[in-house]
């Protein structure tokens, strides 16, 4: 039997455990490069380099003639910070910028009156050629920020020959956010013809490819998929002047550092780059460091991890067997409301499509979207949900960030994110554009060890706090001692009971009537021994009719002469049926089994 071996080390055979091995026999040029090799696959630019003009800032003269006490104040009011020399001014009005008409008619007809606070600061620095690291929440309008200079940059440069490559390359974290970047790049672009191309990976090839061979001169791609095509020359970066990284730390997070160092070692060094983050971490400072000429930081706002400040936070701290009842709840008072557009983020697929087939029973139009759906399946989703034929979107946390849609209205998290990061940047897609919305999370025990950042985030953003949240901090984890107490008090009575029981078999010198006898004893002694709760959660003993609701017998309610916690307010029954309201039923301290549950 033999096999056929390539190059790369595979063999027929046995690629499954060799797959990624490499033989050192192979001749070095039939090695195909990895997108993690550290040697980019077009060398280095040397020689001389052409040049190429970058500062276009005109600035009006009432922009000019501002005093410097006005713009400190402006500054202070809106939480801008600049680290730089020679900072330029910010921009109170659109028009103080210098933009072209084809721009500002544009910007007239797309309804924008002011610039938002990350554009008034963030203009002027780009269109003056200056690198930019710029610090802001989601939602803060960055993305026109680096677009609109960067369409007046192209405007000024040489037209693009057969073989040349972008002029102006945008990165970005996942496919949807590119997509969404590529709409606005279409928007302001058509009128006067600059092409651009979009490529990510998860979609075929050759429609990308005629894109790029076509002439594009804005790129806006995915790092892992425009390796590929610079590997496969199907595209270079030897014209590439103007350069952004969107959701820088959201890229490193998902490990795309070695990919985005080998594109920038492709680039000219004297090219201009702007880079946008969230968070301010070491990983984006190093990479600032490194690629970036001296240049200027934008701060809005704490460099901590901070949220929106016009979304309102509502956190509701629930056990797992409570979420669903409650999504119902708050389903049934935002979809009173016209305006009720609403993302729901779970933490797996599975059950993202599960919690569409649920809430679709109730009656109301939900469409999940995760990984696991095709591209075209993905488009259609989003498709339907910015048009309004689906109201509710179910989504993973693949579209936690970069979708952008700007009439969402809520935001609700079904299943808190594995980090606060993640939490900010969900509830970020709601609140958009100086907008307000509001952002429910369902915080359940297995999230305890998370209760101290989300405090953290929540005063960050000045939000009422749970108190719940403050005693799962203080206890360590957990609902605190009286949920603790509770667990101990069960505890020492099971061993109590269990010692009992076994008081009847352990002098095996009894004859069977004494054994009997202790047997009758602690049968009877059973039966007046009230349930484990009595007499601290205001519980009768158990009967035949313990259940029934409201009559002094079930579980939390209330006998004449008891003290009892205060109980919470009414909550939703579960599991009714389709298309119908669910009934109300009383919520108890711990309520029983689904089963139990009595409709009105």
């Amino acid at each position: 039997m033999s096999y056929n071996h390539n190059y790369n080390g595979q063999s027929a055979g046995y690629a499954g455990g060799y797959a990624g091995r490499e033989n050192s026999y192979a001749p070095a040029a039939a090695r195909k490069n990895r997108w993690d090799d550290p040697t980019p696959t077009t060398p280095p630019m040397t020689g001389p380099l052409s040049t190429f003009e970058k500062n276009f800032y005109k600035p009006s003269e009432s922009c000019l003639k501002r005093p410097l006490a006005e713009i400190s104040n402006y500054r202070d009011t809106h939480e801008i910070s600049v680290i730089g020399t020679e900072v330029p001014h910010p921009s109170v009005e659109i028009d103080e910028n210098g933009f072209p008409d084809y721009i500002l008619s544009e910007i007239k007809n797309q309804g924008f009156e002011k610039p938002t606070i990350i554009q008034a600061q963030g203009w002027p620095i780009a269109l003056s050629g200056r690198d930019l690291v710029g610090i802001a929440q989601t939602g803060s309008g960055k993305t026109l920020a680096y677009m609109l200079p960067a369409l007046v940059h192209l405007k000024s440069q040489a037209p693009l020959k057969r073989g040349d490559g972008p002029i102006a390359l945008i990165l970005a974290p996942t496919r949807e956010l590119a997509q969404q970047i590529q709409k606005v790049a279409i928007d302001f672009g058509y009128k006067v013809r600059i092409n651009n191309a979009c490529v990510f990976g998860g979609a075929p090839k050759g429609p990308q490819i005629r894109d790029l061979e076509n002439g594009a001169e804005i790129v806006i791609a995915t790092p892992g998929r425009l390796i590929d095509f610079l590997d496969r020359g199907i595209t270079n970066l030897k014209r590439c002047t103007y350069l952004v990284l969107d959701e820088a730390d959201r890229m490193l997070d998902m490990g795309f550092e070695p990919q985005i160092r080998k594109i920038m070692k492709q680039t000219r060094p004297d090219r201009q780059v702007l880079m946008w983050s969230a968070t301010w971490p070491k990983e984006v400072r190093n990479l600032a460091e490194e690629f970036l000429n001296n240049y200027i930081q934008i701060n809005i706002g704490s460099k901590n991890l901070s949220a929106n400040n016009n979304i309102l936070q509502i956190i509701d701290v629930c056990t797992d067997e409570q979420k669903e009842e409650k999504l119902i709840r708050i389903l049934q008072e935002i979809t009173a409301d016209q305006d009720n557009k609403t993302i729901i983020f779970t933490e797996t697929k599975v059950k993202a499509d599960n919690l569409s087939r649920t809430i679709n029973r109730y009656g109301w139009r939900a469409i999940a979207i995760h990984g696991d759906k095709s591209q075209q399946e993905r488009d259609y989703v989003l498709n339907q949900f910015r048009r309004g034929q689906n109201r509710i979107l179910v989504a993973t946390d693949v579209a936690a960030r970069g979708l952008d849609v700007e009439d969402v209205k809520f935001v609700i998290n079904f299943d808190y994110p594995s980090n606060s990061e993640d939490y900010v940047h969900r509830i970020g897609r709601t609140g958009r554009s100086n907008n307000t919305g509001t952002a429910y999370t369902l915080f359940t025990q297995g999230n305890a060890n998370k209760a101290n950042d989300l405090i953290n985030v929540l005063e960050q953003a000045k939000q009422v706090v749970d108190p719940k949240l403050r005693e799962m901090v203080m206890c360590g984890g957990g609902f605190g001692k009286r949920r603790n107490n509770f667990n101990k008090n069960r505890n020492e009575q099971d061993r109590s009971r269990f010692a009992r029981a076994a008081g009847g078999y352990q002098n095996g010198q009894q004859n069977q009537q004494q054994r009997d006898r202790s047997r009758s004893t602690n049968y009877h002694e059973n039966q007046r021994r009230s349930p484990p709760n009595q007499n601290k959660y205001g519980a009768r003993p158990m009967t035949n009719n313990a259940y029934k609701p409201n009559n002094g017998s079930s579980y939390g309610a209330k006998p004449p002469g008891a003290q009892m916690y205060q109980r919470p307010p009414p909550q939703y029954a579960a599991h009714p049926a389709a298309g119908a309201i669910p009934v109300v039923a009383t919520q108890y301290m711990f309520p029983p089994p689904p089963s139990v549950m009595v409709k009105q």
